[in-house]
């Protein structure tokens, strides 16, 4: 598939005019669909444990396919023009769980970011990460400053990797934050709203997302995005998160694109 057109600020890329009319026909139905494909596509990467158990394999293989997985949907979503891509990648729920897999997990991040950076680079991609990073190693905050840095640049797709990340620890790291500001008297607490909360979360500088999809059939967010989730539309897709693939994507975008996102209005008949 040919390379998407540069993004700016990771917008979606434009499309030619032409004169013809059948091309205008065709610019037209292109242009509608484009309006319908998502800005911000955030994934739950649900599976990987099964799929391995499934083939025989450690749940350590599971996860490593599932880092290939993360490969294919980087490039279709850029071949799409979707803007923003946020992945779960661990939770902050996750640390409970055996210390091994856990060992593993902080051994692909490790692994992979630093594999990756180039591609990432050389691809335009941006990437940026959300959660408490209080609870991370030192090398591996010092390894995800060094991909922040190395992609800033990137302008065709923002990824967002959601790492030692929870909903509601979110939002109370938040709050103690503005409590701080009342405490000290930088704040009132009548001046909190939507927007001074919103700027205090992890992902202040990236739009809500549109659509969350999560694989593996699980119906639930998993304390995943409760505040920037509020509208978006759900996704749950059956198949096991390694063997996710474009087709898989192209029937969430599909779904989304038969929604009627109303926000609280009522449908015009």
């Amino acid at each position: 598939m040919p390379r998407s057109p540069r993004l700016t600020n990771c917008s979606r890329p434009s499309r030619p005019k032409s004169c013809r009319s059948d091309v205008i026909v065709v610019a037209v139905e292109q242009s509608e669909h484009e309006a319908r494909i998502p800005n911000h596509v955030a994934v739950i990467m649900d599976g990987n444990g099964r799929w391995a158990k499934l083939r025989g394999l450690p749940r350590a293989a599971g996860h490593q396919a599932g880092a290939e997985a993360v490969r294919r949907t980087l490039k279709a979503c850029i071949d799409l023009g979707i803007g923003h891509l946020t992945i779960f990648a661990f939770s902050s729920e996750n640390w409970r769980r055996p210390e091994q897999e856990v060992d593993d997990l902080m051994g692909l991040l490790r692994f992979y970011l630093k594999k990756e950076i180039s591609h990432l680079k050389g691809r335009g991609i941006r990437l940026g990460f959300i959660g408490d990073r209080t609870g991370l190693a030192p090398d591996i905050l010092e390894i995800m400053s060094h991909a922040e840095q190395q992609t800033a640049k990137g302008d065709r797709l923002c990824v967002t990797v959601a790492l030692n990340y929870g909903a509601r620890d979110e939002i109370v790291r938040a709050m103690r934050s503005l409590g701080q500001d009342i405490a000290q008297g930088r704040i009132s607490p009548d001046a909190i709203d939507e927007a001074l909360i919103t700027a205090r979360l992890d992902t202040k500088n990236i739009p809500d997302p549109d659509l969350i999809i999560r694989t593996s059939g699980e119906q639930r967010l998993s304390n995943f995005l409760a505040w920037q989730g509020a509208y978006a539309e759900l996704v749950f897709a059956p198949v096991l998160w390694p063997d996710f693939g474009r087709a898989d994507l192209d029937a969430a975008l599909d779904e989304y694109q038969k929604r009627d996102r109303r926000y609280g209005e009522v449908a015009v008949s």
